[in-house]
């Protein structure tokens, strides 16, 4: 084992002309229509670039490098006319990790930045042109947890939930954004449409505006009142299986672990094989599963 841990990356940035940059992949037309690329190529034509390419050496004594990851930030650049950009260079020449294990912003980080930025006096029509999106939608990301409990910011803190779902939250008493905000997670669903869904499922009481009575377009109050039903057996089974998860969990592991010795006894498998075959069977299954 080594001593210590090598760098991934050399100490210093090195600027590259974008002919010596070797693409590991092809940037496809179709891609430059994308919301995502006009997105990039808004900001990168206002502001430059923010996040540096990364790109590993293609040789000791080769002036090319291998473009491990930037590649849509490339092609704009070339757009541009650019003849050269900073990068990063890679002690390793793998591009998984950068396309498949880098964690993208959450919706909340992005309105804590925006925040900042305002704070710092960025205007927001700046803001809205980097990102290529209306100012009307920097306005609403700036106020995206007006009304939301501290509570259900923690919890949803590093997932993407789209501005819609936090509209629907707003919506609801703070110990019910709380709930939803926990079966969303549990559920691992986030979508506009399943937090309509679970404010339909929401009781009156627990809604802001307790007074109003709800209304869902195509949905009876019959069927409303059914839904809260299903819903408040939903959280309760929930409940149930989040008790039990731990404990039924590290029973499962001992009877692997008393099975997998039980099967080790020469004697114990000669028998089962010959006389409970089907039991041996399973057995066997079981103490192959991963724990």
């Amino acid at each position: 084992m080594p001593s210590k841990i090598g760098m991934a990356f050399e100490p210093e940035s090195v600027f590259i002309e974008l002919a010596n940059l070797l693409p590991v992949k092809l940037v496809h037309k179709r891609v430059k229509n994308t919301r995502k690329y006009r997105q990039i190529a808004a900001s990168i034509e206002d502001i430059g670039i923010i996040e540096p390419p990364i790109v590993a050496r293609n040789g000791p004594k080769d002036s090319a490098f291998l473009l491990l990851d930037g590649h849509l930030r490339i092609e704009v650049l070339k757009e541009l006319d650019a003849q050269g950009v900073t990068c990063l260079v890679a002690t390793d020449d793998e591009a998984f990790t950068y396309n498949k294990r880098i964690n993208r912003l959450a919706t909340i980080q992005e309105h804590r930045m925006i925040l900042k930025a305002v704070e710092r006096g960025v205007p927001e029509h700046r803001i809205a042109k980097a990102l290529d999106v209306n100012v009307s939608t920097i306005k609403q990301k700036r106020r995206l947890l007006e009304g939301i409990c501290p509570e259900t910011v923690q919890l949803l803190n590093d997932k993407n939930c789209p501005v819609s779902t936090f509209l629907s939250l707003k919506k609801m008493k703070p110990m019910r954004q709380v709930e939803v905000a926990e079966l969303m997670i549990a559920m691992n669903s986030y979508s506009a449409t399943y937090s309509k869904a679970l404010l339909a499922a929401t009781p009156q009481e627990q809604l802001m505006e307790s007074g109003k009575p709800k209304a869902f377009k195509g949905v009876s109050p019959e069927q409303i009142a059914r839904m809260e039903q299903e819903m408040a057996n939903l959280q309760s089974d929930i409940k149930l299986i989040e008790d039990s998860y731990g404990p039924d969990h590290l029973n499962l592991v001992l009877a692997r672990g008393y099975l997998v010795s039980l099967l080790a006894n020469e004697k114990v498998s000669r028998f089962l094989e010959q006389n409970h075959p089907e039991i041996l069977i399973e057995f066997q299954r079981i103490s192959e599963i991963e724990t």
